[in-house]
């Protein structure tokens, strides 16, 4: 999830906090308190499917980098490392494909990177 979890759970509980005092206007309390439960519906279905759609896209980058390997270790830190890795290693790889004009290699590269991004939608996505 970007941002991360961790980091909007603490802003989460810094407005729950801040709407528990006294004196909060009621239209500020209902807008921010709105704001939460929606966020942490989101980072609910995102943490539920982060592994998954973390081991499904190092897999299918990895068979496009021609690497074997898997994924032992399924912390979430672990995980978005190597897939951060396997993306570092994957635009170079789609520069030299341009470079060479490999438009096989490109199309590859670019149906992972739509598959990447249907992985990735909430339930929530319009479109």
């Amino acid at each position: 999830m970007n941002p991360p979890v961790p980091p909007v759970l603490a802003e989460l509980a810094g407005l729950l906090m801040k709407n528990a005092m006294p004196g909060v206007p009621e239209p500020e309390r209902a807008s921010d308190l709105s704001l939460s439960a929606m966020l942490l519906m989101v980072a609910g279905e995102v943490w539920d499917r982060q592994a998954h759609i973390l081991v499904e896209e190092n897999r299918a980058v990895r068979a496009l980098l021609g690497e074997t390997g898997e994924d032992a270790d399924l912390r979430l830190s672990v995980l978005q490392a190597e897939n951060d890795r396997l993306r570092a290693a994957l635009i170079e790889a789609h520069a030299a494909a341009e470079a060479a004009g490999d438009q096989a290699r490109q199309d590859a590269i670019w149906a992972e990177l739509v598959a990447a991004t249907e992985r990735r939608k909430l339930s929530t996505a319009p479109v």
